[in-house]
């Protein structure tokens, strides 16, 4: 094919130099110029080829092929969180600030001839550190592009690469928002070691952990409850309450496996619901001072060990769950999650205990907790023109989580790489309303 295609050039070539003689030279040039746009369209392979695309464009079909396929797997803390993804650049440890929506108050109504002159708000920010800026590479030469031509093909296989570089990143996010909600919640219900919803057609665990964040001021907020995939699998196998239509009002979940709205939450289920192994504290007790209803800062004598953020304890007396934001060593002041304490703690060494590991489920408002995206930061050059190496980049939306991916292409010396790449930090702005559901 390639001799032949020699050939016609050729024979090209030997037919301008003909035409010469006889057309004038800005006719010969224009139709020389056709002539060769039309010859080099028959040895450059076109931009369908994912591998010798001059741009990504060519790729669009096959990238969002693989997040439709992406768009199955168990995320589901990231949609149920404030979501802050823009396209805009950030350098790992850079602070962003996202908006936060004020606490509203009513006021009495008056008549009048005008309307009140009131209503105006201050919005206020809460700084969000970006923490992490990752990527994963997808690297192809020449030969290894040859060598599955006869089989699978190079788009179906770089298609699986994208899907399983899509559901990398989205999964360590997911853990990632997942642990700061765990870990600044405000208290925890329920057993560690006991699957959630066991007791057949009872919904006390989540009525319970509702309870927790309803008395914290979390009424009528959108809320989110997102569980591991056991106590998932309790709720379709034991609570027949939520699949007999007659008394759910819908046959989701009996006929598709879909479960809405429960107690006005929104249940999800996350793969990024792992155990949790508690610290090594032991014999612990409160200093002996009198802590207040509210009091967040809990100082500890004697006793060994770690008391680790995101540890359940408890004290003498007091039956509520407490979740630590921030542990000790040794013998110092914990801190719990605020609202802080529900009962206070008398003048006298009261002895706390930490709970045993356990597998979270979440319940949370989103507004309690934002997520911030961006993609990762680039040198500037000379003119404060922002890039470095790439051939060309371009941002891709995951139609599951709303996350917007930087996918860069590479031209090497004989090979090509892909990067699909973000930076994006987290942060539980309103732990009150942030509840742990223990497994």
């Amino acid at each position: 094919m390639k001799s032949i295609l020699n050939k016609l050039k050729l024979l090209a070539a030997v037919v301008v130099g003909l035409l010469v003689a006889y057309f004038p030279i800005a006719m010969i040039a224009k139709a020389t110029a056709k002539t060769w746009e039309y010859m080099q369209d028959l040895t450059v392979p076109k931009t369908g080829s994912a591998f010798y695309a001059n741009t990504l464009t060519g790729l669009i079909p096959t990238i969002y092929e693989a997040l439709d396929v992406v768009g199955r797997e168990l995320v589901g803390v990231i949609p149920g969180t404030t979501l802050d993804s823009q396209a805009s650049r950030a350098a790992v440890n850079q602070t962003v600030s996202s908006p936060v929506a004020p606490s509203s108050s009513a006021s009495d109504i008056t008549p009048g001839v005008t309307a009140p002159n009131d209503g105006d708000q201050t919005i206020g920010t809460m700084n969000i550190t970006i923490s992490k800026a990752r990527a994963v590479p997808i690297r192809w030469n020449g030969e290894e592009a040859r060598g599955v031509n006869t089989g699978a093909g190079v788009n179906t296989i770089f298609r699986d690469q994208v899907t399983q570089a899509i559901r990398t990143l989205v999964n360590e996010i997911e853990t990632d928002v997942l642990t700061e909600i765990r870990k600044g919640a405000s208290r925890a219900y329920g057993t560690a070691g006991t699957t959630p919803f066991g007791t057949v057609n009872d919904l006390t665990d989540s009525s319970e952990a509702l309870r927790i964040i309803e008395e914290n001021g979390a009424q009528g907020l959108e809320r989110s409850l997102v569980l591991s995939t056991s106590a998932m699998s309790n709720i379709r196998g034991k609570q027949a309450v939520l699949f007999r239509v007659n008394e759910a009002g819908t046959d989701l979940l009996l006929r598709q496996g879909i479960l809405g709205d429960l107690h006005g939450s929104q249940v999800r289920q996350s793969a990024a619901s792992k155990l949790v192994t508690k610290g090594t504290g032991t014999s612990y007790t409160t200093s002996g001072t009198a802590l207040a209803i509210g009091v967040t800062a809990i100082p500890l004598i004697t006793g060994t060990g770690t008391v680790l953020a995101g540890d359940v304890v408890t004290f003498a007396g007091d039956t509520n769950k407490y979740v630590v934001a921030a542990g000790v060593a040794a013998p110092g002041t914990i801190t719990l999650a605020a609202p802080g304490l529900r009962v206070a703690i008398p003048a006298s060494a009261t002895a706390m205990t930490i709970g045993n590991n356990f597998t979270p489920s979440l319940l949370f408002a989103k507004s309690s907790i934002v997520l911030a995206t961006r993609a990762p930061a680039l040198p500037k050059d000379a003119s404060g023109r922002e890039a470095d190496m790439a051939d060309d980049r371009m941002m891709i939306t995951d139609p599951l989580t709303g996350l917007n991916f930087e996918l860069s292409l590479y031209r090497q010396y004989r090979q090509i790489r892909y990067e699909l790449a973000m930076a994006w930090g987290q942060k539980l702005v309103k732990q009150e309303h942030a509840a742990i559901l223990l497994g």
